[in-house]
């Protein structure tokens, strides 16, 4: 079995492309083989071990479990972050918000940020590798979520600060943080019948819905939180709901935040929200 052969006999299931990446991620996790190094290798014969477990990985696909969770890491923002079921795994949508803040801050050396449901610390951690000197904070109500941010922010060296604590019940100390960040859980309840069953039957229900009936709830306790949390001139950085943009902004602009923005994603689609205090 070659490389090229992993791609083939996942192709009738998965399509070419899907399949192609879907070697390469499984190749890195076995062999720590880059796309390059896997065109330079495709007829290169894989070892018994390998074969044996990229059968065992292609079993566990085919029940519809995500490639993250089966190897163990997501690619995200230019860096290999552990995942498994305590944490939702990183989006592509979720490093343009990275982008955001990057593009606006990139000059700064004297920032303060907090991260608000960290869940992996994917953002914390892509934030504190990319601002210059910036103390980066994050904060879940999930233990187990921080035991995984924490493993992320050792291998990575980012020295990123977690801690443990309810955004319900959160009260940082008053004009302390110059950035607030947070994707938190905010798809509907009546969305999960749309969802991809890798989505839904894998990933963390908690970090992913909210009630139909209060869809803006963990976005209140953010905005409390910024409110007394952000300096003046500080800004909040929102992934949200594009079904509730509207209701997002004009949460923003009834507490008595400027600037406002609702930003559109890659595909097009109401994705972040932004405010300064």
């Amino acid at each position: 079995m070659t490389s090229r052969d992993v791609t083939a006999g996942l192709a009738p299931r998965f399509g070419r492309g899907e399949a192609s990446a879907l070697t390469e991620l499984m190749l890195h996790a076995l062999k720590g083989w880059s796309r390059t190094d896997m065109l330079i290798h495709d007829d290169e014969q894989l070892s018994p071990f390998i074969e044996e477990s990229i059968r065992s990985m292609t079993a566990r696909l085919e029940k519809g479990e995500p490639i993250q969770y089966i190897t163990g890491e997501a690619y995200f923002y230019g860096l290999w972050f552990h995942v498994d079921p305590r944490v939702l795994i990183p989006r592509p949508e979720t490093a343009e918000l990275v982008d955001m803040i990057a593009d606006l801050y990139r000059d700064r050396t004297d920032l303060r940020v907090l991260d608000i449901a960290t869940g992996s610390g994917c953002i914390a951690i892509a934030l504190a590798r990319t601002l210059k000197f910036a103390q980066v904070e994050g904060l879940d109500i999930s233990s187990a979520a921080l035991m995984v941010a924490r493993e992320n922010d050792r291998a990575l060296k980012a020295g990123v600060r977690f801690f443990e604590a309810d955004m319900a019940g959160y009260v940082p100390d008053e004009d302390s943080f110059d950035i607030m960040v947070s994707n938190p859980p905010y798809i509907d309840d009546s969305e999960k019948g749309e969802m991809e069953p890798t989505v839904k039957d894998y990933e963390p229900s908690g970090a992913l819905f909210v009630p139909d009936a209060d869809p803006l709830i963990h976005y209140k306790e953010i905005v409390r939180i910024a409110l007394r949390g952000l300096r003046k001139g500080g800004r909040l950085f929102l992934e949200i709901n594009p079904r509730h943009a509207d209701a997002m902004a004009s949460l923003l602009e009834g507490e008595g935040f400027s600037d406002v923005e609702i930003s559109l994603d890659i595909h097009g689609r109401k994705r972040f929200a932004s405010a300064r205090k």
